[in-house]
């Protein structure tokens, strides 16, 4: 069963705000060298912001 959220979630990124790169280099331990990188859209929060409303301008 779906759960409940207050706010909706990221369309760009589905939920999952942040990512983790491997760059192809390797530690001196033998671990891969690896960068997070946060969704643009949502800046690594998973919930969408509230867009702006139009406002009517004039008569």
């Amino acid at each position: 069963m779906p759960q409940h959220t207050r706010a909706p979630i990221c369309r760009d990124c589905d939920g999952f705000a942040t990512a983790t790169i491997t760059t192809g280099t390797r530690n001196t331990d033998g671990t891969r060298t690896t960068l997070p990188v946060a969704c643009r859209a949502c800046k690594g929060t998973a919930r969408q912001l509230p867009a702006a409303q139009l406002v009517r301008a004039g008569r």
